[in-house]
């Protein structure tokens, strides 16, 4: 009867223990519900973060907006935002406003700009790649890169 019994508590200890791991939830599972603040990703060698980091200090200024990615490929600029809940109904007066001050502060890059969720979601998603896997390359990054521009672009 004693074994029975600690048998039992053995069980549960070990039922309790192996609930209380923590594991790692990755951004891009929590991009859509909180705000994740994304690093600006540089998919070149030879190019700036400082101009990354610019960009996208400028986009968060905008006080509809509560999450800015932006990622710099070796052509276009992808910058990628959430929009503040009572402010959807206007969100092509944001993008408008958004794209014409980035057109006057930054004439020389060229910008794709977006709004949508599955695009924030797979720039944290590229963002993360890049991060953790050694394996995934400035090349195959900017070919991601520009397969998302085109997702951009085609939605449109």
């Amino acid at each position: 009867m004693k074994s029975i019994h600690h048998w039992v508590l053995f069980a549960c200890l070990l039922l309790l223990s192996s609930c209380g791991q923590n594991p790692q939830v990755k951004d891009s599972q929590i991009a859509l519900m909180k705000t994740t603040n994304p690093n600006p990703i540089v998919t070149g060698k030879n190019i700036s973060k400082n101009h990354v980091k610019e960009i996208e200090h400028d986009v968060s200024a905008f006080p509809e907006l509560y999450d800015v990615a932006v990622i710099k490929g070796k052509k276009d600029t992808l910058v990628v935002y959430k929009v503040k809940h009572l402010h959807r109904f206007r969100m092509k007066k944001i993008e408008k406003n958004i794209n014409k001050m980035l057109e006057e502060k930054y004439p020389n890059d060229n910008f794709t700009i977006s709004s949508d969720y599955k695009i924030f979601l797979e720039a944290v998603r590229l963002d993360e790649r890049m991060k953790t896997s050694s394996k995934f390359s400035h090349q195959r990054a900017e070919k991601r890169f520009n397969e998302i521009v085109k997702m951009t672009k085609d939605m449109k």
